[in-house]
């Protein structure tokens, strides 16, 4: 495939946001060194069409998200669905939110294709794409706007000029932070696949859907929402041409429900621990996971949906 700049598709991407932030419930501003920063949902209402671009320029614009319903028998829900076809690049070197950014007391979780022209993380010597742009556009899941010494941060790392940077930001506590979480649904399936030994270049093709959590009243019942949307009622079918022996193996690993802290929704767990970090890095996956080996033409599916407790979580038990 021919080398593509992901910043650049993305960029493209996120045009409307910045012809049209009113249609979209979002603001658009630029900070005194020259960036640009669309507030999605901090100091902005932000909007379910606005939630659909922050995650498709997630995926630097290399996949689809759509807004479905997803039936659970007793309840039904909205959700959301994805589509991608360059799952490596789209959600590895673009979407996973690998970048911890810290600035005195300002701290955001980044994520985008802005994480592949840092390339620091340990992740990317994993990832054979090697992004070349002056052009970056960064998402930021936080509850304040970055700063201009944020912002010159940033430009260090990226080694673009300021005029040329693009930040999306939006708390969790938010319609577009709950969408683009769910977003993620590929996305945490993949990383979770990587974690347990399979190379990134077998997965061929992905999709999924997660339902949308309620907006809670605040960033860490939100975060439980969300992450429980994801670990007890989302889905990820993957396409692979990977070892049928390896894949079978490991299949029960990859699901959330191989986690010891599987059957507690993440709230209760971050109660439990007092500390994100300290709950099993192994939860964090789909609540099901289908796959299909080409290299076989076999098709696999571990985990289950956990329905009841998303209706814990969301407050409807």
């Amino acid at each position: 495939m021919k080398v593509i700049s992901l910043n650049e598709i993305a960029r493209k991407v996120i045009t409307p946001l910045i012809d049209n932030p009113e249609l979209y419930r979002v603001s658009v501003k630029e900070s005194p060194s020259g960036a640009t920063i669309v507030d999605c949902g901090v100091e902005q209402l932000g909007s379910v069409g606005a939630g659909i671009i922050f995650s498709r320029a997630c995926l630097s614009g290399l996949g689809e998200v759509e807004i479905i319903e997803k039936n659970y028998s007793s309840f039904s829900l909205p959700a959301v669905s994805v589509t991608v076809d360059h799952p490596v690049e789209a959600c590895m070197a673009s979407q996973y939110a690998g970048w911890a950014i810290c600035v005195d007391e300002y701290f955001a979780m980044g994520s985008g294709p802005a994480r592949a022209l840092f390339g620091k993380e340990d992740l990317f010597n994993h990832i054979a794409h090697k992004e070349e742009s002056s052009t970056a556009v960064l998402m930021l899941e936080t509850s304040t706007l970055p700063d201009d010494k944020v912002i010159k941060h940033l430009v260090s790392q990226l080694g673009v000029n300021p005029q040329n940077l693009y930040i999306l930001a939006a708390p969790t506590a938010s319609v577009v932070g709950a969408i683009q979480v769910s977003a993620r649904i590929v996305e945490t399936s993949i990383h979770k696949l990587h974690e347990v030994g399979f190379k990134l270049d077998t997965v061929l093709h992905g999709v999924g859907f997660a339902p949308v959590a309620p907006i809670a009243c605040d960033d860490l019942q939100a975060i439980g929402r969300t992450n429980d949307c994801i670990l007890y009622g989302g889905m990820s079918c993957l396409t692979l041409d990977c070892d049928e022996e390896y894949l079978v193996e490991n299949l029960e690993k990859i699901p959330s429900s191989h986690s010891s802290d599987h059957g507690r929704t993440f709230y209760e767990l971050f109660k439990k621990y007092g500390d994100f970090y300290k709950i099993d890095p192994m939860l964090f996956s789909p609540a099901v996971i289908q796959i299909n080996n080409t290299r076989t033409g076999s098709f696999h599916t571990s985990g289950e949906f956990l329905p009841e407790l998303l209706q814990e979580s969301f407050g409807l038990k």
